[in-house]
Protein backbone atom coordinates (compact mmCIF):
# COMPACT_ATOMS: atom_id res chain seq x y z
CA UNK A 1 0.00 0.00 0.00
CA UNK A 2 1.22 3.51 -0.83
CA UNK A 3 1.87 5.90 2.01
CA UNK A 4 -0.41 8.96 2.40
CA UNK A 5 0.49 11.76 0.01
CA UNK A 6 -0.09 15.50 0.37
CA UNK A 7 -1.59 17.13 -2.71
CA UNK A 8 -2.42 20.72 -3.60
CA UNK A 9 -4.83 22.45 -5.94
CA UNK A 10 -3.59 25.85 -7.13
CA UNK A 11 -6.50 28.15 -7.89
CA UNK A 12 -5.76 31.02 -10.27
CA UNK A 13 -7.47 33.87 -12.12
CA UNK A 14 -5.44 33.65 -15.30
CA UNK A 15 -4.92 36.65 -17.55
CA UNK A 16 -4.28 37.25 -21.28
CA UNK A 17 -0.55 37.61 -20.44
CA UNK A 18 1.40 34.34 -20.61
CA UNK A 19 4.43 35.52 -18.65
CA UNK A 20 2.32 36.97 -15.87
CA UNK A 21 0.42 33.69 -15.57
CA UNK A 22 3.64 31.67 -15.38
CA UNK A 23 4.93 33.98 -12.64
CA UNK A 24 1.75 33.39 -10.63
CA UNK A 25 1.95 29.64 -11.19
CA UNK A 26 5.59 29.61 -10.09
CA UNK A 27 4.74 31.43 -6.86
CA UNK A 28 1.84 29.09 -6.07
CA UNK A 29 3.87 25.96 -6.86
CA UNK A 30 6.55 27.20 -4.48
CA UNK A 31 3.98 27.96 -1.79
CA UNK A 32 2.44 24.49 -2.10
CA UNK A 33 5.83 22.78 -2.02
CA UNK A 34 6.76 24.63 1.19
CA UNK A 35 3.51 23.35 2.71
CA UNK A 36 4.60 19.80 1.96
CA UNK A 37 2.73 19.01 -1.25
CA UNK A 38 4.14 16.11 -3.24
CA UNK A 39 1.79 16.68 -6.18
CA UNK A 40 0.33 19.99 -7.37
CA UNK A 41 -2.55 20.56 -9.78
CA UNK A 42 -2.91 23.68 -11.93
CA UNK A 43 -6.25 24.82 -13.43
CA UNK A 44 -7.45 24.53 -17.00
CA UNK A 45 -5.97 27.31 -19.15
CA UNK A 46 -3.56 28.22 -16.34
CA UNK A 47 -1.19 29.69 -18.92
CA UNK A 48 -3.69 31.90 -20.77
CA UNK A 49 -7.23 33.17 -20.54
CA UNK A 50 -7.24 35.19 -23.73
CA UNK A 51 -9.47 37.98 -24.96
CA UNK A 52 -10.86 35.56 -27.55
CA UNK A 53 -10.80 31.80 -28.12
CA UNK A 54 -8.26 31.97 -30.93
CA UNK A 55 -5.62 33.64 -28.73
CA UNK A 56 -4.50 30.21 -27.53
CA UNK A 57 -3.39 29.33 -31.07
CA UNK A 58 -0.54 31.85 -30.83
CA UNK A 59 1.06 30.09 -27.84
CA UNK A 60 0.43 26.49 -28.94
CA UNK A 61 3.45 24.20 -28.62
CA UNK A 62 4.56 20.98 -30.23
CA UNK A 63 4.34 18.15 -27.74
CA UNK A 64 7.70 17.79 -25.98
CA UNK A 65 9.00 21.24 -26.87
CA UNK A 66 8.31 24.85 -25.96
CA UNK A 67 8.70 27.41 -23.19
CA UNK A 68 5.54 26.44 -21.26
CA UNK A 69 6.53 22.78 -21.12
CA UNK A 70 10.10 23.73 -20.18
CA UNK A 71 8.76 25.95 -17.40
CA UNK A 72 6.72 23.06 -16.00
CA UNK A 73 9.62 20.62 -16.19
CA UNK A 74 11.95 23.11 -14.48
CA UNK A 75 9.45 23.83 -11.70
CA UNK A 76 8.97 20.12 -11.04
CA UNK A 77 12.72 19.72 -10.58
CA UNK A 78 13.31 22.88 -8.55
CA UNK A 79 10.40 22.19 -6.18
CA UNK A 80 10.80 18.39 -6.19
CA UNK A 81 7.12 17.81 -6.92
CA UNK A 82 4.88 16.11 -9.44
CA UNK A 83 3.02 18.71 -11.49
CA UNK A 84 -0.31 17.97 -13.14
CA UNK A 85 -0.30 20.88 -15.51
CA UNK A 86 -3.89 21.97 -15.83
CA UNK A 87 -4.14 22.43 -19.58
CA UNK A 88 -2.09 24.10 -22.27
CA UNK A 89 -2.59 24.23 -26.06
CA UNK A 90 -0.72 21.51 -27.92
CA UNK A 91 -0.43 21.59 -31.72
CA UNK A 92 -2.67 19.14 -33.55
CA UNK A 93 -1.39 19.32 -37.12
CA UNK A 94 -4.73 20.79 -38.19
CA UNK A 95 -4.62 24.49 -39.01
CA UNK A 96 -6.60 26.63 -36.60
CA UNK A 97 -7.19 23.80 -34.12
CA UNK A 98 -5.23 22.61 -31.09
CA UNK A 99 -5.64 20.05 -28.33
CA UNK A 100 -6.47 21.17 -24.80
CA UNK A 101 -3.91 19.03 -23.04
CA UNK A 102 -3.03 18.00 -19.50
CA UNK A 103 0.61 17.01 -18.98
CA UNK A 104 2.09 15.33 -15.91
CA UNK A 105 5.71 16.01 -14.93
CA UNK A 106 7.67 14.06 -12.32
CA UNK A 107 10.28 15.55 -9.94
CA UNK A 108 13.00 14.76 -12.49
CA UNK A 109 11.28 17.00 -15.03
CA UNK A 110 10.12 14.13 -17.22
CA UNK A 111 6.68 14.21 -18.82
CA UNK A 112 5.09 10.97 -17.65
CA UNK A 113 1.54 11.29 -19.03
CA UNK A 114 -0.48 13.24 -21.58
CA UNK A 115 -4.26 13.56 -21.75
CA UNK A 116 -6.12 15.48 -24.48
CA UNK A 117 -9.52 16.70 -23.28
CA UNK A 118 -12.19 14.48 -24.80
CA UNK A 119 -15.44 16.36 -24.20
CA UNK A 120 -15.59 19.89 -25.64
CA UNK A 121 -17.79 22.41 -23.84
CA UNK A 122 -20.72 24.02 -25.64
CA UNK A 123 -23.18 26.25 -23.77
CA UNK A 124 -25.55 29.08 -24.65
CA UNK A 125 -27.77 30.93 -22.19
CA UNK A 126 -28.68 34.57 -22.58
CA UNK A 127 -25.53 36.58 -23.29
CA UNK A 128 -23.24 33.65 -22.45
CA UNK A 129 -22.06 31.52 -25.35
CA UNK A 130 -19.17 29.05 -25.56
CA UNK A 131 -18.17 26.51 -28.19
CA UNK A 132 -14.72 25.00 -27.66
CA UNK A 133 -14.92 23.03 -30.91
CA UNK A 134 -14.25 26.25 -32.80
CA UNK A 135 -10.55 26.00 -31.94
CA UNK A 136 -10.10 22.64 -30.20
CA UNK A 137 -9.90 19.06 -31.39
CA UNK A 138 -11.12 16.36 -28.97
CA UNK A 139 -8.93 13.65 -27.55
CA UNK A 140 -10.00 10.04 -27.85
CA UNK A 141 -8.48 8.01 -25.01
CA UNK A 142 -8.82 7.92 -21.20
CA UNK A 143 -5.49 8.23 -19.42
CA UNK A 144 -4.40 7.03 -15.98
CA UNK A 145 -1.07 8.33 -14.65
CA UNK A 146 1.11 6.92 -11.88
CA UNK A 147 2.24 9.35 -9.18
CA UNK A 148 4.24 7.74 -6.37
CA UNK A 149 2.19 4.57 -6.65
CA UNK A 150 -1.18 6.32 -6.79
CA UNK A 151 -3.34 5.76 -9.87
CA UNK A 152 -4.45 9.20 -11.08
CA UNK A 153 -7.34 9.47 -13.56
CA UNK A 154 -6.87 12.53 -15.78
CA UNK A 155 -9.87 14.60 -16.84
CA UNK A 156 -10.68 18.22 -17.66
CA UNK A 157 -13.67 20.48 -16.91
CA UNK A 158 -16.61 19.41 -19.13
CA UNK A 159 -15.46 15.77 -18.83
CA UNK A 160 -16.97 15.91 -15.34
CA UNK A 161 -20.45 15.47 -16.80
CA UNK A 162 -19.65 12.12 -18.43
CA UNK A 163 -19.37 9.37 -15.79
CA UNK A 164 -18.62 6.71 -18.40
CA UNK A 165 -15.17 8.26 -18.87
CA UNK A 166 -14.25 7.44 -15.28
CA UNK A 167 -15.65 3.90 -15.50
CA UNK A 168 -13.38 3.37 -18.52
CA UNK A 169 -10.38 4.23 -16.33
CA UNK A 170 -10.95 1.26 -14.01
CA UNK A 171 -10.14 1.61 -10.33
CA UNK A 172 -8.24 4.80 -9.60
CA UNK A 173 -7.15 6.38 -6.32
CA UNK A 174 -7.65 9.97 -7.44
CA UNK A 175 -9.48 11.82 -10.18
CA UNK A 176 -8.03 15.22 -11.05
CA UNK A 177 -10.27 17.91 -12.45
CA UNK A 178 -8.56 21.08 -13.73
CA UNK A 179 -11.32 23.40 -14.90
CA UNK A 180 -12.49 26.82 -15.92
CA UNK A 181 -16.16 26.28 -15.06
CA UNK A 182 -18.38 29.23 -15.80
CA UNK A 183 -19.97 30.92 -12.81
CA UNK A 184 -23.43 29.99 -14.09
CA UNK A 185 -22.84 26.25 -14.50
CA UNK A 186 -20.53 26.06 -11.51
CA UNK A 187 -23.03 27.53 -9.10
CA UNK A 188 -25.62 25.01 -10.29
CA UNK A 189 -23.64 21.80 -10.68
CA UNK A 190 -19.95 21.91 -9.67
CA UNK A 191 -19.95 20.52 -6.13
CA UNK A 192 -22.69 17.94 -6.64
CA UNK A 193 -20.87 16.52 -9.68
CA UNK A 194 -17.53 16.41 -7.86
CA UNK A 195 -19.07 14.57 -4.95
CA UNK A 196 -20.92 12.19 -7.27
CA UNK A 197 -17.73 11.23 -9.11
CA UNK A 198 -15.99 10.60 -5.78
CA UNK A 199 -18.87 8.52 -4.41
CA UNK A 200 -19.45 6.35 -7.47
CA UNK A 201 -15.74 5.68 -8.05
CA UNK A 202 -14.92 5.46 -4.33
CA UNK A 203 -11.82 7.58 -4.77
CA UNK A 204 -10.54 11.07 -4.04
CA UNK A 205 -11.32 13.95 -6.41
CA UNK A 206 -8.98 16.95 -6.56
CA UNK A 207 -10.59 19.84 -8.43
CA UNK A 208 -8.72 22.95 -9.49
CA UNK A 209 -10.75 25.81 -10.88
CA UNK A 210 -10.14 29.20 -12.29
CA UNK A 211 -11.78 31.34 -9.64
CA UNK A 212 -12.84 34.91 -10.23
CA UNK A 213 -13.44 37.71 -12.73
CA UNK A 214 -10.89 37.66 -15.54
CA UNK A 215 -9.54 40.57 -17.55
CA UNK A 216 -11.48 39.32 -20.59
CA UNK A 217 -14.73 39.79 -18.62
CA UNK A 218 -15.41 36.11 -18.04
CA UNK A 219 -16.31 35.01 -14.51
CA UNK A 220 -15.27 31.53 -13.40
CA UNK A 221 -16.67 29.58 -10.47
CA UNK A 222 -13.53 28.58 -8.55
CA UNK A 223 -14.33 26.37 -5.54
CA UNK A 224 -11.20 24.29 -5.92
CA UNK A 225 -11.60 21.37 -3.54
CA UNK A 226 -10.54 17.96 -2.32
CA UNK A 227 -13.36 15.42 -1.97
CA UNK A 228 -12.73 12.11 -0.19
CA UNK A 229 -14.01 8.66 -1.29
CA UNK A 230 -17.07 8.98 0.97
CA UNK A 231 -18.08 12.13 -0.90
CA UNK A 232 -17.11 14.61 1.82
CA UNK A 233 -15.49 17.92 0.90
CA UNK A 234 -12.31 18.05 2.97
CA UNK A 235 -11.04 21.45 1.87
CA UNK A 236 -12.25 24.18 -0.48
CA UNK A 237 -11.34 27.69 -1.66
CA UNK A 238 -14.38 29.53 -2.98
CA UNK A 239 -12.83 32.36 -4.97
CA UNK A 240 -9.52 34.07 -5.57
CA UNK A 241 -5.98 32.89 -5.98
CA UNK A 242 -4.62 30.39 -3.50
CA UNK A 243 -3.69 26.86 -2.45
CA UNK A 244 -6.06 24.07 -1.41
CA UNK A 245 -4.11 21.45 0.52
CA UNK A 246 -5.13 17.92 1.46
CA UNK A 247 -3.95 14.35 1.85
CA UNK A 248 -4.63 11.17 -0.08
CA UNK A 249 -4.95 8.32 2.42
CA UNK A 250 -4.91 4.80 0.92
CA UNK A 251 -6.42 3.44 4.14
CA UNK A 252 -9.46 5.70 3.62
CA UNK A 253 -9.93 4.37 0.09
CA UNK A 254 -9.70 0.76 1.29
CA UNK A 255 -12.07 1.37 4.18
CA UNK A 256 -14.78 2.83 1.92
CA UNK A 257 -14.41 0.08 -0.69
CA UNK A 258 -14.40 -2.70 1.90
CA UNK A 259 -17.38 -1.42 3.89
CA UNK A 260 -19.46 -0.64 0.78
CA UNK A 261 -18.09 -2.80 -2.07
CA UNK A 262 -20.11 -1.07 -4.79
CA UNK A 263 -17.34 -1.35 -7.37
CA UNK A 264 -17.27 -5.12 -6.90
CA UNK A 265 -21.08 -5.27 -7.27
CA UNK A 266 -21.11 -3.74 -10.75
CA UNK A 267 -23.08 -5.76 -13.28
CA UNK A 268 -23.03 -3.59 -16.42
Amino acid sequence: MSKPMTVASLQMISTPDLERNLDIAQRLIGQAAKLGARMVLLPEYFCLMGQKDTDKLAIAEQFGHGPIQQFLADQAVVRNVHIVAGTLPIASGTEGRVYNTTLVFDPKGQCTARYDKIHLFCFTKGQESYDEARVLLPGTKPVVADVDGFKIGLSVCYDLRFPELYRAMGKVDLIVMPAAFTYTTGRAHWEVLMRARAIENQCYVLACGQGGVHENGRRTWGHSMLVNPWGEVENVLAEGEGVVLGQLDPAKIDDVRNSLPALAHRVL
